[in-house]
């Protein structure tokens, strides 16, 4: 079977995703790999932090993070866009949280060459200044773009 999607050279980002064939409303694409940490050691280590503006960490729940810095796949590479074509989906396990898992799915029919995005739905606890905007700006392109990757603070 070929492969339906593929990295590239992003223009919203260094690298994306791309479909390679037409991809249908609610397909499954592919599964957010990387090892498992707590967010203490995540915070403790060198996989980024809020002063970056770069990150490969997914977050489980409240005690597991998946760090695709370490045996990461290629869905790390899929961008933020304020205009989402895909979702993430978290598919947690009640025996073990540790062993949740998320997948990236198609939220409407994606065309060949088209960029794979999701909301990132980033949230920090500190302040949203601007140069914490400018740190996590948004390059989606959409016309509703709010310029930055971080949720508004409710």
């Amino acid at each position: 079977m070929p492969k339906k999607i593929a990295t590239r050279v992003s223009a919203i980002h260094g690298n994306g995703m791309f479909a390679v064939e037409r991809l249908a409303k609610g397909e499954r694409l592919i599964e957010y790999k990387g090892i498992r940490r707590t967010h203490e050691e995540v915070d403790a280590g060198d996989s980024g932090d809020v002063d970056s503006g770069h990150t490969f960490l997914f977050t489980l729940n409240e005690v597991w993070v998946i760090d695709a810095n370490f045996k990461g796949n290629d869905a790390r590479w899929i961008n933020h866009s304020c205009a989402p074509n895909c979702e993430a989906v978290l598919h947690e396990s009640e025996d073990d949280p540790e062993k949740s898992k998320v997948f990236i799915e198609a939220i409407r029919a994606i065309t060949p060459g088209e960029e794979l995005t999701y909301d990132y739905g980033i949230t920090l606890a500190e302040r949203h200044t601007p140069r914490l905007k400018k740190i996590w700006e948004c390059r989606c392109g959409a016309k509703d773009c709010t310029g930055t990757m971080l949720r508004p603070k409710r």
